[in-house]
């Protein structure tokens, strides 16, 4: 029976009552999509407009990340009483109304980053004043003035961890972290302050300071004693002087990288300080200039004024003994500086270093003696410098007893001191690369009484890592490797050394599982690779092969690097044999490959387990047109065909319909003239037969 037309609208209104009853129901048993993990509800991206009533009661972490709350409200969390941890970045949260948590007593963590707290941080502060139990708050990012944080944080005692970064700070008095005498971690990063007079003072118990990415020009008269960590990397810091004072400073990590250092910081006389990073300054010593000039006896005249007294200080200001106490420093970053040289005496003051980096300086000497401050030390960096040579006393202790990585790319050396590995218990990685130095032994020289210096590594047994890349490596000869279980060796970048065959590798035959002979000038695919059992990464890239060394298909290879080489193809059972089954990572681009030949890329996209990185930049040639062999036109693929056709059978297909005209041409001249033909010679060549 239909209802009359009259009754519709009627029926339409019960239709949509029902649908929105049943779309309650539905919101009450999945709120808003959240996800309950044990005590913590995630509303993460849901697209919330405000915080869902009607979650568990006993919930006490709740995510409201990534959604587009605006307002905290009075009765926002209403039912979450049990709440000690509570997240709303990245909303548009423009105020939090005063009565907002006065039944969330026990929140403990509150993230509000990356909101718009700033338009109405008066109200927002009064609800945050209502929190006794705060620990930890982040407002990052909420385009917050220095008056604004200190609005926000004013009756915030009981807070531990505070972090306002990326806001627009920018300078710090003694009044904006007044009564947060609790506090023990505070971020700044990534804000314009370029002042701060007496902010830290009275937070006696802060432990880690994070000022990093700021405008500070200097830091002086620095007296944090209770800090541990202090971080005031990328600033524009010219100066950093501590309090002159005899107080034990509790420092651990001093963080100083990319600034504008010029000399060497003045630390606490009394510290355990652990790290030191000093990376990418402006750093140098000045006693000695490289011109050969000595400054040891200038002085310097500081006027000091103190309201209205005046005092005039005259010091030695080349005077580069350090007279902080550095016995604990385990980790010194001077990279990226300008050092030509260290004072003497300088590392004499860490005996406890065991990371030292100096890349990137200018050093043109260093010198290495036994029983010098540098016993401890594991790993030594003084790549990309001037270094002609290394200064070394080596006794019957040898030295850098404890060395395990030893970074000497990048500078003049032509040899190192004789001996210097002799006493080395844990060296395991050695790299020399882009230096003029040549392996012991050396083949001999005709015309030459004595060999030049070289690169004594024989009987290191602890050696894995070793970099030869760029060092003009000639043939070598001999055993260079002797005595050594070498796992990574690279060789690239050497045009003249693989002039012979590879019988001076023979001691890694066994060990060797990283080998790189990129742009080495290899082009004869007869090098024998067979004997290297334990390869499993070679790098032949920016070669001359123009064919597929044979001896690679017995290794077991997981990597294997052919690009930049002259293939025009691999072979067609690439794929099917122990390398196809083995490899997993496959390079090839960059190689002339004949679009016609392409057996062995479909292969090898069949291969389970085999990825090709660089397959989209795999690229084949045909009739000077360069094309991607993942889709060929039809007409070349066509083209290809008739190509690579049988030869004999594409001869006898031209040459067949020739044959039948030939032959039928025949057959009908024969047919016409056949009468003529047989009278012509009979009465040529017949003569009468008796019967």
């Amino acid at each position: 029976m239909e209802a009359p037309l009259s009754a519709l609208p009627l029926l339409l209104v019960l239709l949509a009552a029902g649908w929105r009853s049943g779309a309650v129901g539905a919101w009450a048993t999945s709120p808003g999509g959240c996800q309950l993990v044990q005590s913590t509800m995630d509303c993460t991206g849901r697209w919330l407009s405000s915080v869902p009533g009607n979650l568990g009661g006993d919930t006490e972490e709740l995510l409201l990340d990534d959604n587009t709350i605006r307002v905290l409200g009075n009765a926002s969390l209403l039912s979450y009483r049990q709440l000690q941890r509570l997240s709303l970045t990245k909303n548009r949260l423009e105020l939090i109304e005063p009565g907002a948590f006065l039944l969330s007593q026990g929140l403990r963590v509150l993230s509000l980053a990356d909101n718009l707290l700033s338009i109405n941080y008066s109200l927002t502060a009064a609800a945050l004043s209502a929190l006794p139990a705060l620990r930890t708050l982040d407002l990052a990012g909420n385009r917050l003035t220095e008056d604004m944080v200190s609005v926000l944080v004013w009756n915030l005692s009981s807070l531990e961890s505070l972090s306002v970064a990326r806001n627009i700070i920018m300078r710090l008095d003694s009044s904006i972290f007044m009564n947060l005498t609790q506090l023990l971690d505070l971020n700044l990063e990534k804000n314009y302050i370029f002042e701060i007079d007496q902010a830290f003072e009275g937070l006696q118990r802060l432990q880690r300071l994070n000022i990093a990415y700021n405008c500070l020009p200097c830091v002086v008269e620095f007296g944090l004693t209770q800090l541990r960590v202090l971080n005031v990397s990328n600033n524009i810091i010219e100066w950093f002087l501590s309090l002159e004072s005899d107080d034990l400073f509790e420092l651990e990590v001093l963080d100083l990288s990319h600034n504008r250092l010029l000399f060497f910081p003045v630390l606490p006389r009394q510290s355990k300080l652990r790290s030191l990073l000093l990376k990418d300054n402006e750093m140098s010593f000045y006693q000695r200039l490289p011109n050969g000039t000595s400054l040891a006896n200038v002085t310097v005249q500081f006027q000091l004024i103190d309201g209205n007294s005046t005092s005039i200080m005259t010091v030695n200001l080349w005077d580069e003994i350090c007279h902080s106490n550095l016995s604990s420093l385990r980790l010194l970053d001077m990279s990226q500086n300008q050092v030509w040289y260290l004072p003497e005496g300088f590392l004499a003051q860490m005996p406890s270093l065991t990371h030292l980096k100096l890349n990137q300086n200018c050093l043109e000497m260093f010198d290495l003696s036994e029983g010098d401050p540098l016993a401890m030390l594991t790993e030594l960096d003084l790549s990309q410098n001037r270094l002609e040579e290394l200064g070394a006393d080596v006794g019957t202790g040898g030295v850098l007893p404890n060395l395990q990585l030893f970074n000497l790319s990048t500078n003049s050396l032509r040899a190192l001191p004789p001996g210097l590995f002799t006493y080395t218990r844990k060296i395991a990685t050695i790299d020399l690369s882009h230096n003029r130095v040549d392996l012991c032994p050396q083949p001999a020289i005709a015309g030459e009484a004595e060999s030049p210096p070289c690169v004594d590594i024989r009987g290191v047994e602890t050696l894995a890592h070793l970099s030869l890349a760029g060092c003009g490596l000639r043939g070598l000869g001999g055993r260079p490797f002797q005595g050594t279980s070498l796992r990574h060796l690279d060789l690239s970048n050497n045009h003249q050394l693989l002039s012979g065959d590879l019988g001076w590798l023979q001691d890694l035959a066994v060990t060797l599982h990283v080998l790189s002979l990129r742009n080495t000038s290899l082009s004869s695919a007869d090098v024998d690779f067979s004997a290297f059992n334990s390869l499993v990464r070679l790098d032949l890239s920016g070669n001359s092969l123009s064919v597929f060394p044979p001896s690679l298909g017995v290794l077991r290879l997981r990597s294997l690097d052919l690009r930049d080489n002259s293939l025009p193809a691999l072979p067609p059972a690439v794929a099917r044999t122990l390398l196809g089954t083995s490899l997993r990572e496959l390079y090839l681009s960059r190689n002339p490959y004949n679009c016609c030949t392409l057996g062995w890329w479909d292969a090898l996209q069949r291969a389970e387990g085999l990825r090709v990185p660089d397959g989209r930049e795999v690229t084949c040639s045909f009739a000077s047109r360069t094309l991607s062999p993942r889709a060929l036109p039809e007409p070349v693929m066509r083209s290809c065909r008739w190509q690579t056709a049988d030869l004999a059978l594409l001869y006898l297909v031209l040459a067949l319909p020739t044959c039948l005209t030939a032959l039928v041409a025949f057959a009908v001249v024969f047919l016409t003239f056949k009468q003529k033909l047989l009278k012509m010679v009979k009465s040529r060549c017949g003569v009468s037969s008796p019967y």
